[in-house]
């Protein structure tokens, strides 16, 4: 959906709060630079293609930035993706092809499926593979400062020496030892250290350094990766709960000791994870849908909305029912941007001038207040009920400005309401069919079922249209 100027000035309306990880409260937005906001929001590892638990992080930055833009932030976006990781090297072996011809279709997979959710694309997409120099710089530099150490081509952070590590995940460093993914090596100079450069193995891509050959560990390419592209300080860094530890508290501890600033990230934006069943999504798990899969039914948008319809910060678990029903509601919301008849009668019916007023700001409240989206939605949901009845009873003037508030609304939230492609062909009979079928419900008054087959019609891409004599209907 194409963007909308900003209708409100930025100073009328509520200061945006969100939620700080780090210092777990909600707090206004204060960027380093006025007007502009430094995001760095944590990529995949491209070695296959992306589920729906990657699109639920997705669509909640894009929907955050959009929001941000929409108030008048320029919003420098950097994603990255890691093109070089065990999981990489093993599919690649598998398949008998390069790691970065894997890499390379993966990331223009991702591409075409985020495309399907109407993410916009970032500002820059940094690779690890591509970010070398700039990785081996800071590695350089923590060894400069004893932050780190090298023992035979591998190279260590030195945790103990970050007096605040832990500081993020909320976790004193001598409680780490218990239950923490710790790699058992015997040549660290302490088991929490982690690897910031791992010495080639025998078969495996690697790049030449002081270190050695060898490969740079997960932790400090977006470390690098975010310096070299937003600066030595950025305003929001963001990423799923999974990765508050041992990832982002990695990310803090190597940045400040390297750049010698404080803090690394201003605010810490974490999203809840995708459920299945009362576990995390995930690949290794084997309960995971693809993004493809979705945008294939044409169910792509309808999974956008769910993912609104729950806060950014709150666990979601996905159902076939769930999905089912945000496919329903999208239909509603369709049907509120249609555009009248060219022969549609305007005169004194329902006036919508309040709910315009109204809608805008339950909208910004909403948005304003740690990115809450669920009330943002439920405020675009009763202005489109107006639009629909409006419609239905003959609208007045109001009409047009409400229904274009709707759109400028549902366009900030990323919501695309064009209707999917639909084959025609074959499928006419079928579709006549059930709009005969439901006119005989109407006239037995079971309207819920009545409705229910006219949202199921809207979310294939059907609009049906009551008339004196009936249903009728039309692609789109």
């Amino acid at each position: 959906m194409s963007s909308h100027p900003i209708a409100t000035s930025r100073d009328t309306l509520p200061e945006i709060q969100l939620y700080d990880t780090l210092t777990r409260r909600v707090s206004p937005l204060r960027t380093i630079e006025p007007g502009v906001v430094r995001l760095y929001v944590c990529g995949v590892t491209v070695y296959d293609s992306a589920h729906i638990g990657h699109g639920l992080s997705a669509i909640i930055f894009d929907t955050i930035r959009r929001y941000l833009t929409y108030r008048g932030y320029v919003v420098r976006h950097a994603q990255n993706f890691t093109d070089i990781d065990d999981k990489i090297i093993a599919r690649a072996d598998r398949e008998g092809i390069a790691p970065s011809d894997l890499t390379e279709q993966m990331i223009a997979q991702w591409h075409l499926d985020t495309a399907e959710l109407n993410i916009l694309p970032a500002t820059v997409y940094p690779q690890a593979t591509h970010e070398l120099p700039a990785i081996i710089a800071m590695i350089q530099r923590l060894i400069e400062r004893d932050a780190a150490y090298e023992v035979d081509g591998d190279v260590y952070y030195r945790v103990r020496s970050f007096d605040d590590y832990g500081k993020l995940s909320h976790r004193r460093i001598d409680d780490l030892m218990s239950g923490a993914r710790i790699d058992v090596d015997e040549r660290k100079a302490d088991p929490l250290d982690f690897a910031l450069w791992k010495a080639a193995k025998p078969g495996e891509p690697s790049w030449p350094s002081p270190f050695g050959h060898g490969r740079p560990g997960w932790h400090i390419e977006c470390s690098a990766m975010c310096t070299t592209h937003l600066g030595d300080q950025i305003d929001i860094h963001g990423g799923g709960t999974d990765l508050i530890f041992p990832h982002h508290e990695n990310e803090i501890a190597q940045s400040e000791a390297a750049l010698g600033v404080e803090p690394f990230a201003r605010y810490w934006v974490h999203n809840g994870l995708l459920q299945f069943s009362g576990e995390k999504m995930s690949k290794s798990l084997g309960n995971f849908v693809r993004i493809r899969e979705l945008a294939d039914q044409g169910l792509a948008m309808a999974f956008r909305l769910l993912v609104l319809q729950s806060h950014y910060r709150v666990p979601l678990t996905y159902t076939d029912d769930g999905l089912k029903g945000a496919a329903n509601g999208l239909a509603r919301l369709r049907a509120a941007a249609v555009p009248l008849a060219p022969d549609a009668a305007v005169g004194p019916g329902t006036t919508l001038d309040g709910m315009v007023s109204e809608t805008r700001s339950r909208f910004h409240a909403a948005m304003s207040d740690d990115f809450n989206t669920p009330e943002a939605v439920a405020a675009l949901f009763d202005l489109a009920r107006q639009v629909n009845r409006a419609r239905a009873d003959g609208p007045d003037a109001s009409f047009a400005a409400a229904q274009a508030t709707f759109l400028e609304l549902v366009g900030v939230l990323g919501l695309d309401l064009s209707e999917p492609a639909v084959s025609g062909g074959d499928s006419e009979p079928f579709i006549q069919l059930l709009v005969e079928v439901r006119d005989e419900v109407r006239k037995a008054k079971q309207w819920a079922l009545a409705d229910s087959i006219r949202d199921r019609l809207g979310a294939l891409g059907v609009t049906v249209e009551d008339g004196p004599t009936g249903g009728t209907w039309r692609h789109g």
